[in-house]
């Protein structure tokens, strides 16, 4: 069992800012990629949200999206999307410390750095293709006004510029931080924590830098200025449950599919809250490929949580990795039912749906999961599977020209955007949605002569 399928990897070189634009650089060498997982996701959101609200955000629109990377790092790119490198996540030793990061990078939001940053990859001479606005792609892509996505090399130079920050933005935006955190009732300490990690970090070449203090510039300034707002301001936080309760579950399901199944079993014993030990059991016996101990454990995990729709999820994963169609549908429709608006809880059920001979159902549900996230690439291949099955062609080959034109590859979406025309009424809504790709298409090629 890979790691990818488990977590319903999204290969995206894409992020939101607020159309599609597109670098002129390699892209597909060095990508960014997001692990899509329900629970994860929903514990990152429970984390957040104290934070985002004392920040002035609605912690009900920005999104909290994991980073497949092991390095500690954390970014944002727009007003409604902060990504974190699951690397942070495993290393972070406190939910206060991670809440931290959260409320740094909200400040970054509140603050208006973003608003430089656009300024300055609009008037970037080396990124000739970044200043493209392609915003018809977001409404395509099923973002609304709020995005599109950019296609981009985590290790471009471009991207690197974009990401790092001032340090004066880096004590605005700490300082800011620290607020958030005690007017949301969380002990700024772990603030303090974050910046001790990288004490040492400034005497060290680039190259052996951790990728977060170089697009967060670090000084032992700000960890004296950490301890001394901490030390004039007091620390109002309070030992939170729920907090602790999230942050260990959100660690144990991630580290379950990073570590190998024996460092997941024998850290597992040691767990404190049980139904946490039994979901990260669950996920090393199935990565063991033991249906049956996998089962086993994942059922008394739903014994101590019977209402809890993220374990009937993962007991859907497994039983579909299994091949178990219709046990795996039922755990899916108990999951979809407990939390009807999870758009990834939805995209599995519509995969099993799909899975079960049930195409017609399945794209109703997929539609659903489309409608609240279009970032998930996996659901929309199986939306187009499913519109294949229906007999409806075009819709099909939409679907596809949209997943390509997110992963950056325009060539590719532009042929299926042509077929999909060819196919669809002329003039209807999905029509002018295979228009738009076409459109996307076009620009990149006419941008590319122009080199």
């Amino acid at each position: 069992m890979s790691f990818d399928r488990f977590f319903r990897l999204a290969s995206i070189p894409a992020m939101v800012l607020c159309a599609l634009v597109h670098f002129a650089t390699a892209v597909q060498a060095a990508s960014i990629s997001l692990l899509r997982d329900p629970d994860i996701e929903h514990g990152l959101t429970r984390l957040a949200a104290p934070v985002l609200t004392a920040a002035g955000l609605n912690a009900k629109r920005v999104r909290i999206l994991l980073v497949n990377d092991s390095s500690f790092n954390a970014f944002v790119v727009d007003s409604r999307t902060i990504f974190i490198h699951y690397g942070l996540v495993l290393k972070a030793t406190t939910p206060e410390m991670l809440q931290a990061v959260i409320a740094h990078e909200a400040a970054h939001i509140t603050n208006g750095h973003i608003a430089r940053r656009m300024q300055n990859l609009r008037s970037a001479n080396n990124a000739a293709g970044l200043g493209m606005a392609l915003a018809v792609l977001a409404a395509a892509a099923g973002a609304g006004e709020a995005a599109g996505g950019i296609a981009v090399g985590s290790q471009n130079t471009a991207l690197r510029g974009f990401l790092a920050h001032t340090r004066a933005e880096e004590s605005s935006a700490d300082r800011a931080a620290a607020d958030y955190l005690n007017r949301a009732g969380i002990s700024p300490q772990g603030l303090v924590d974050l910046h001790q990690v990288f004490a040492g970090q400034e005497v060290l070449s680039a190259a052996n830098q951790d990728p977060y203090m170089r697009s967060h510039p670090l000084s032992r300034d700000r960890l004296r200025a950490a301890r001394a707002y901490v030390a004039a301001h007091g620390d109002k936080g309070q030992t939170n449950a729920e907090a602790q309760y999230w942050f260990a579950r959100l660690q144990g399901k991630l580290s379950a599919f990073t570590r190998s199944p024996k460092w997941t079993l024998r850290r597992a014993r040691n767990e404190p809250y049980k139904d946490v030990r039994l979901m990260r059991e669950a996920a090393a016996h199935h990565r063991r490929n033991d249906m049956s101990k996998a089962l086993k454990a994942i059922d008394g995990a739903l014994a101590q949580r019977p209402g809890d729709a993220f374990y009937h999820e993962l007991k859907g994963q497994i039983l579909m990795e299994n091949r178990q169609w219709s046990a795996a549908l039922s755990a899916y429709g108990r999951a979809a039912a407990l939390a009807p608006r999870e758009p990834l809880i939805l995209a599995g059920q519509g995969r099993a749906l799909l899975a079960a001979g049930q195409p017609k159902a399945a794209l109703a549900v997929l539609e659903k999961a489309r409608h609240q996230d279009f970032r998930n690439q996996v659901m929309l291949r199986d939306m187009s599977l499913a519109y294949a099955k229906t007999g409806q062609r075009g819709m099909a080959a939409l679907v596809t020209a949209e997943r390509y034109a997110l992963q950056g590859r325009l060539e590719d979406a532009g042929i299926h955007a042509k077929r999909a025309m060819a196919q669809l009424p002329a003039g209807s809504p999905a029509a002018r949605r295979a228009q738009d790709v076409l459109v996307a298409y076009e620009q990149d090629q006419k941008r590319k002569k122009r080199k």
